[in-house]
């Protein structure tokens, strides 16, 4: 069978979709390998998945952790500094993914959207690839806003401004990781481009994007699919509505943004004034003291890890930062959402919550009583789940991992008529 390469982030989440589509992969009787840093080693779980490291030199022990801190502070200068070192990151795998896909010798590439450095390597090697939307696919289209804007879905000409503003800014401050790709491109004889959505790839694009959740699109190409939730295995059907007298809420502000002490704080104000029941999962972000404080004020669980799935299943709301597999995990639970975006893609997650009618938003500088109010009508309203089983029978549709593993397959190993 083939060996396949996997170019992702080194993020949790990012590679976690990843890991799922690579394990159906390896149960079909393919080799996958992620290449990255040595750091990210640890992100992967799974004994039958390879890792090959690159970047000894540049980024060796010490750099994840850095990198990580500035996505979890992504304010001010820090953002430009985070930039910076994302750009950095490509950079090096531009350098040395040529020679590790030789080394390896790999059959085709699987790329997260996020790293356009696997799509290079890939045309610089004359090896297929496809490419993975694990967040907000970064397609591009006029008159929606990119999946980092805030902004709301409005067919106006005044919103298409706005969207185009948007843009031009972005592709502004992403100019270093622009000019990172186009310098290596020159290098290696590939077409000029320009920002993350000119590195797809013609053969496959996977996206655990519903269309259902998502703005409405008209110009994905032919190649687009979106499978939905990226996991290793079917979740169970959610659970009856709980009986106690007080409702459960799950709060999780994700692995980067589990050190928000603050927020967490208003959150258990919030859902004592309700009388919710609160389990917040904190992703060791939190110390132990802390944890003794959100207790004290009436959350009823606080833990670092949980299983996430199956408390959203018994939970009667969600309250996230906007990250897109909780999101997933929620229309999966049948559990509406309160998101409280926080950065990057987040807000854009955000916006298509409330486009979608699966749940509400509120800023984090919100006060208690705001926050109050808005979760309860997520908690009360009954149009959140009624929206919430129509996007579930979409997700039950889609195929997931087993179609995503398919489509690989025929991306990888056959021609692009064969899609």
């Amino acid at each position: 069978m083939s060996h396949y390469a996997v170019i992702a982030p080194p993020f949790y989440s990012h590679v976690k979709a990843l890991e799922a589509l690579a394990v159906a992969l390896v149960e079909r009787g393919h080799r996958i390998t992620f290449i990255h840093q040595s750091e990210a080693r640890p992100l992967l779980g799974d004994p039958r998945l390879a890792f090959y490291a690159v970047g000894e030199h540049t980024h060796g022990p010490g750099s994840l952790p850095r990198s990580l801190r500035l996505l979890a502070r992504p304010n001010g200068l820090s953002l430009f500094r985070l930039i910076n070192n994302l750009a950095g990151i490509t950079d090096m795998l531009c350098r040395e993914l040529p020679d590790a896909l030789k080394t390896l010798e790999v059959d085709g590439l699987i790329v997260d959207q996020m790293e356009p450095a696997g799509a290079l390597a890939a045309e610089a090697a004359g090896l297929p690839f496809v490419s993975v939307a694990c967040a907000l696919p970064v397609n591009r289209e006029p008159g929606l806003p990119l999946p980092v804007m805030p902004f709301d879905y409005a067919a106006s000409e005044r919103a298409r401004r706005t969207y185009q503003a948007s843009e031009r800014i972005h592709d502004w401050m992403m100019r270093r990781q622009n000019a990172v790709l186009a310098r290596h491109a020159e290098e290696l004889g590939l077409a000029p481009r320009r920002g993350l959505h000119e590195w797809l790839s013609p053969r496959a694009q996977i996206s655990q994007t519903l269309p259902s959740l998502d703005f409405p699109r008209q110009r994905l190409p032919a190649c687009f699919h979106a499978v939905g939730p990226l996991r290793p295995s079917a979740a169970s059907e959610p659970s009856e509505a709980r009986r106690a007298a007080a409702p459960l809420v799950f709060a999780s502000l994700g692995t980067l943004q589990g050190h928000r002490f603050g927020l967490f704080k208003k959150i258990t104000r919030a859902c004592r004034r309700l009388g919710a029941e609160l389990v917040i999962a904190h992703c060791g972000g939190l110390t132990a003291a802390q944890e003794e404080k959100l207790r004290a004020l009436g959350a009823s669980q606080v833990v670092d890890f949980a299983d996430q799935p199956a408390i959203i299943r018994e939970a009667q709301a969600v309250i996230t930062h906007g990250g897109f597999n909780t999101v997933l995990d929620a229309v999966t639970g049948n559990t509406p959402i309160l998101a409280l975006p926080i950065a990057f893609d987040q807000p854009g997650v955000a916006a298509r919550v409330v486009y979608s009618g699966i749940g509400e938003r509120v800023s984090r500088f919100a006060t208690r009583d705001t926050l109050a109010r808005q979760l309860q009508k997520v908690l009360t309203e009954p149009r959140y789940r009624q929206r919430l089983a129509e996007v579930r029978k979409d997700l039950k549709r889609a195929g997931g991992v087993t179609l995503a593993a398919t489509l690989t397959e025929a991306a990888l190993g056959g021609t692009k008529e064969t899609l």
